[in-house]
This record gives C-alpha cells, sequence and structure tokens, in this order.
C-alpha cells in the first residue's frame, strides 16, 4: 500500500551546547564549527537538499544567532567578492543561502531531542517530516534519506536508520529490537531501548541521527515523561509508536533502514577530528599536498 503524503520538509535540532568543545563553543555554536571549510551544519542542510527536502526548520538555542546569519545573504561581503572579481569565494558564500527554504524555531530550554522535535509541531502541520542530526554526517551519495522516503511511502509509519556497531559503543545509543521483512535492508521495528547496558540491550543496532517522523509522533511526545537525563528522549516516543503497531498488527508502526554506509560523528573531539582529516583527504583541492604531508608527518610519530 502507497502512502501518499509527500515528506518534503526537514527538522534539524541544533540548541544543543556544545559543552564538550568548550571553550570553542563558549560563543560560536557547535554545529557551526568548521570541518575543513565548512560549517557542520552547511553538510547538514545540503543533505536534506540533495533528498528533496526544501523546506528545513532548525530548531535553535538562546545566541545562536551566528547560524541564522550563515544561511542568509552577506551582501555587502558579497559586494566586495564581486568587485574583486573573486568568483569562487563569491560562490562559496552565497552557496549556504540557495540551498533550501531555511527557518528557525527557538527551543528556550534544553529539554531533550524529543522536546527539541515537538518544537517543530506548529511548522509541520499534519505532514510526515525527516528529523536530521547535527552531530551525524552522512554523504549525500549513500541516498540514506532517500531509501528512509521510500520507506515511508511503502509502508506508512515512522522510519529510522539503523548501523551495527561493536558492543562497547551500545550504552551510548538508543537500540532497537527488529524482525526481518522482505527486503533485508528494511526491518520492522518491535521496540527500541534508549541507552541500554550491553547485557540488556535487544541488538547491536543503533539508531543514529535520521529519522522519517509521521506527524502522529507530536501527540506521542506531549504524553510522553522526561527519560533519561531528565529530558524527553525521541527514541521513547517512537518505541511508543512501535509497540502500538506491534501489539495491534496494525499498518504503518516504525520501520528500520540497516544502513552500512559511513557515517562520520562530530559529537566528540577525537571523532570531530577524524572526520575533519577523512573529509580533507577526500578533496580533489586539498589532497594532493595534504595526505603526503600527513603521511610524513604520522611517520615521525612514535
Amino acid at each position: 500500500m502507497a502512502h501518499s503524503a509527500a515528506v518534503t520538509k526537514a527538522v534539524i535540532p541544533v540548541a544543543g551546547l556544545g559543552t564538550r568543545f568548550l571553550p570553542a563553543t563558549k560563543a560560536t555554536p557547535k554545529v557551526m564549527m568548521p570541518v575543513v571549510d565548512k560549517p557542520a551544519i552547511q553538510y547538514v542542510v545540503e543533505e536534506a537538499a540533495a533528498a528533496g527536502l526544501q523546506d528545513v526548520l532548525l530548531v535553535t538555542g538562546d545566541g545562536q544567532e551566528s547560524i541564522a546569519d550563515h544561511f542568509s545573504r552577506a551582501r555587502e561581503l558579497e559586494r566586495q567578492l564581486e568587485a574583486k572579481g573573486n568568483v569562487k569565494a563569491l560562490a562559496a558564500v552565497r552557496a549556504p543561502t540557495e540551498l533550501a527554504d531555511v527557518s528557525y524555531v527557538r527551543q528556550h530550554q534544553p529539554r531533550g531531542l524529543g522536546h527539541a522535535v515537538a518544537c517543530a509541531a506548529d511548522h509541520v502541520g499534519n505532514e510526515p517530516f525527516a528529523v536530521l542530526l547535527g552531530d551525524d554526517l552522512i554523504s549525500a551519495d549513500e541516498a540514506l534519506l532517500d531509501k528512509m522516503i521510500g520507506v515511508r511511502k511503502l509502508h506508512g509509519g515512522s522510519v529510522v536508520a539503523l548501523m551495527e556497531v561493536p558492543a562497547d559503543q551500545i550504552s551510548a545509543y538508543g537500540v532497537a529490537a527488529f524482525k526481518p521483512t522482505d527486503d533485508p535492508d528494511i526491518v520492522a521495528v518491535t521496540d527500541l531501548v534508549e541507552k541500554p547496558g550491553t547485557s540488556e540491550a535487544p541488538s547491536n543496532w543503533i539508531v543514529i541521527g535520521r529519522y522519517v517522523c509521521d506527524p502522529a509522533i507530536f501527540a506521542v511526545l506531549r504524553e510522553t515523561p522526561p527519560g533519561r537525563g531528565g529530558e524527553i528522549q525521541l527514541t521513547d516516543a517512537l518505541r511508543t509508536l512501535a509497540v502500538a503497531d506491534r501489539d495491534a498488527c496494525a499498518d504503518g508502526g516504525v520501520h528500520g533502514v540497516l544502513f552500512r554506509g559511513r557515517r562520520f560523528d562530530t559529537g566528540n573531539k577525537q571523532d570531530f577530528l577524524r572526520t575533519t582529516v577523512e573529509f580533507a583527504c577526500a578533496r580533489p583541492d586539498l589532497a594532493g599536498d595534504f595526505v603526503p604531508w600527513l603521511r610524513e608527518y604520522v611517520s615521525t610519530l612514535t
């Protein structure tokens, strides 16, 4: 059965305090920290736009005006670059303003991912929508969002992206229990557990930062009590939908796409540095000089 409501909107929560990156994030939002020469948030908006999501809502916090500035025209800077004939820099400055229709809603209190998503209810209305987390960078070449939107169209309900990880990483994520479908890359989610201990985890497949949500999630979020850390967890609301569907044997529920591609985590210093190095090595304009230097430098380390 096809579900006709198209997914055209993306919600990107960016209101986190970025405490792991202090003092750099004292005055600069973490999602504005550059990965090579673009802020991390631009990669995420580019991914949404590549999947056809032209209506992008950023859920921001206090003191994050620089995010809006980045996706707005800088006319004086553009004028100066144009006057100097710096075509390359001018294109780079204009690029983020041309990606999508970007708007904003304020999350005044950091009450968790579920609360951040609930802040988007008025903007989204009664439509399915995607949620992208700014800490996870996934190349648009992976077409993960396209796959998830296709699953939503086929099955209805909500869709999560699942990635297999070693057992020692499980306790940092929401973890899924699921059953197979006719497609080896798609599963029916029967349960979700937020940050379980290794022995309590139902699988090694974690929920990563890409979701396609049915608008029914908003009513569930309004009734979802604070969970781990005293925050309203999106995982808990999705679990409610998954368990209800499992018990009722109804259409929709929650499905998972088993993602076997590359995910770049920028949520901690080590992974942020690894991501920056990998992105630099993949850039044709940088790799020719950077990669030989990196090899030589690493050879000097003991």
